[in-house]
């Protein structure tokens, strides 16, 4: 199980994000740019001391990391999205899957949305927009693990 951030916006969030692949053991990948720069006081300050624990591979551009992605066999990529077409909690983890969470202004463009291999979305209430996206990969992540044993031990 992998966790990807596709050019996050907000340093808190990614912080929190990484803090989070480092605390559950999950590797994670930023796929750059970012909207700001990854020494962010923000950034650190959100992650504490786990910064150094997270298992974090950085891609220059989507482009990049689709390459890698592909070249080393990473299973499917399952984006967390709004517009997702299955609620999360009735798809079928696997372990080797990679979760995805896109920019919190903006999503992912079409191209990234496209790739996909599986488009999953949180259930809410009529009227609201989304979710934060540390709170929602969190979620979506939680079930992933409890699915697939993959929880540390």
């Amino acid at each position: 199980m992998r966790l990807a951030l596709f050019e996050p916006d907000i340093p808190q969030n990614a912080g929190t994000l990484f803090r989070l692949g480092a605390c559950l053991d999950i590797p994670v990948d930023l796929i750059e740019p970012c909207g700001f720069v990854l020494s962010e006081r923000r950034m650190r300050r959100a992650a504490l001391d786990y910064l150094a624990h997270v298992d974090l591979t950085r891609h220059s551009s989507w482009k990049a990391y689709r390459e890698w992605h592909r070249s080393n066999d990473q299973g499917r990529l399952v984006l967390l999205t709004s517009k997702g077409d299955k609620n999360y909690a009735d798809f079928s983890f696997r372990p080797n899957d990679t979760l995805m969470v896109g920019r919190e202004s903006a999503g992912v463009p079409d191209s990234v949305s496209s790739a996909a291999d599986a488009k999953l979305r949180i259930p809410m209430a009529k009227g609201l927009r989304s979710i934060n996206v540390a709170q929602a990969a969190a979620m979506v992540l939680g079930e992933a693990l409890r699915q697939t044993n993959g929880f540390p031990r």
